[in-house]
């Protein structure tokens, strides 16, 4: 296959994907007339069409590609099939239909696979971690994050401090982590693997992405291309539009470039929610009774700051202040302290624009981002439409290369 074709196939394969992951089975209609061998196509982590329909929900997609032939027991690199994804994110109509076709709940059953909340097969013995060749990744006031091996695979774990293991709040908060993590699974999401929770140090065990985090990269590169920052921005919301989803919402309320964390294929995935909050709610819509200064204040919305009452809108003023920094390759009032930073943007101001590779819509939603009112802030699955317009409209987009001159 000539270089022309392979990325023409390349176009193709995320074209499937996309309208996959947002149901639009017309346009996967017209895509598998065109080409009837789509409908087995994988991305870099062995995921066909069906498992990104049966992770986001779409019925009417999973549908179209069961009658096209997809394979039902498909298998991705951690060896789930759809079935098991559509149990894990919570789609029971999607369960029925895929059952309906001979799926079958697979996981694969060697390495390290994601776990399945009902099985509560999460629980690792510390004794399989070996610590001997440990690499320090990070540190907070809490405990610190290490590269260690678990089964023979680089694996990141996050540890509590020793002295911490007996306070009561700080390993009922890790228990919550752990217990938010087990239910999670999307390609942008960090993948939670198992955790140590019956005796000390406590730990909890991620997939290891050896590309580091967004803030290493932004200040490596000082502003990425806007054709770069565009599939950044789509990686991020992916994820959040995934946390954000009815009617068990959860925030986030650190979302900040260091917990945004880069795979080796070069896409974003979103990670540490120790401060992350699950929210049972009827109506997603709902401002609920949180209050305090949680998360990072650079990146904090101004109803948190000023201790009201807050909703998951939150998330998006943290998102419109990374997408600035993207384009910026500076944070948001550099030139201050944290806490200064977020008491300015509390009393309404916001950084002010000077890279040149801004369009005039991607400045509109930005700022719509930011907006002071949180009801005026768009969802993640309506920041998602407007940046895949945008990036429709680049020429000579390539996913995810690396031009980064702004």
């Amino acid at each position: 296959m000539d270089e022309l074709e392979e990325k023409k196939g390349q176009q193709l394969l995320v074209q499937l994907l996309s309208c996959a992951r947002n149901n639009d089975a017309a346009q996967l209609g017209r895509l598998l007339r065109a080409d009837p061998a789509l409908v087995h196509a994988k991305d870099y982590d062995g995921r066909t069409a069906l498992h990104i329909a049966a992770l986001h929900g779409g019925a009417d997609a999973a549908r179209l590609l069961l009658a096209a032939g997809a394979n039902v027991n498909a298998t991705d690199r951690w060896g789930n099939s759809p079935l098991t994804d559509a149990e894990a994110a919570g789609f029971g109509n999607l369960v029925r239909l895929i059952q309906d076709y001979g799926g079958q709940l697979l996981t694969g059953n060697s390495g390290v696979t994601p776990p399945t909340p009902r099985n509560r097969d999460w629980e690792i013995d510390p004794s399989e971690i070996d610590l001997r060749h440990s690499t320090l990744i990070g540190k907070g006031s809490f405990g610190e994050i290490r590269k260690v091996v678990w089964r023979g695979t680089p694996v990141a774990a996050k540890t509590i401090l020793p002295s911490l293991c007996n306070d009561r709040m700080v390993v009922e908060d890790f228990r919550y982590e752990v217990q938010l993590l087990v239910k999670l699974r999307h390609p942008n999401i960090v993948q939670f693997l198992g955790a140590v929770t019956k005796k000390p140090p406590l730990m909890l065990i991620t997939e290891f992405l050896p590309k580091g985090d967004l803030h290493r990269v932004l200040r490596e590169k000082r502003g990425l291309h806007s054709s770069v920052a565009i599939n950044f921005a789509l990686d991020i919301a992916r994820g959040m539009a995934y946390l954000h989803r009815g009617p068990n919402v959860i925030i986030h309320r650190d979302l900040k470039p260091r917990n945004i964390i880069m795979d080796e294929g070069s896409e974003l995935k979103v990670g540490d929610f120790g401060l992350s909050k699950l929210i049972r709610g009827q109506n997603p819509h709902d401002f609920y009774k949180l209050t305090g200064e949680t998360g990072s204040y650079r990146y904090m919305a101004p109803e948190v700051f000023k201790h009201d009452k807050y909703d998951k809108s939150v998330d998006v003023f943290s998102f419109g202040m990374i997408l600035y920094e993207m384009f910026e390759g500076n944070a948001p009032f550099f030139h201050m302290e944290p806490y200064s930073a977020a008491s300015t943007v509390a009393d309404g101001e916001r950084p002010s624009f000077k890279a040149k590779g801004y369009t005039a819509e991607m400045k509109e939603l930005i700022e719509n981002c930011w907006q002071d009112s949180p009801a005026l802030r768009p969802s993640f699955p309506t920041i998602i439409e407007r940046l895949e317009r945008l990036q429709g409209s680049q020429q000579g987009h390539h996913h995810h290369h690396w031009p980064f001159a702004k």
